[in-house]
């Protein structure tokens, strides 16, 4: 797979993992935390802002990859 094609299907990736993950967070706010004490609803957000970190960095990798030079 070329460099293109890997960054091409990494935005998609990317793309659809933000709105995943953002609809997963807000789930899980209005589920369990819904009227929660101040204190933990600060370390849920600080927890789900910065959650998003390691599943970016995955993609990321794979995009920037070098070329296969098999052929």
């Amino acid at each position: 797979m070329n460099l293109r094609t890997r960054k091409f299907i990494g935005v998609i990736l990317i793309l659809a993992s933000i709105a995943l993950y953002g609809w997963v967070a807000t789930l899980v706010y209005e589920t369990w935390l819904t009227g929660a004490s101040p204190l933990v609803l600060i370390l849920f957000f600080a927890v789900a802002g910065g959650g998003w970190f390691f599943p970016a960095t995955w993609i990321i990798r794979f995009m920037a990859r070098p070329d296969d030079q098999a052929k």
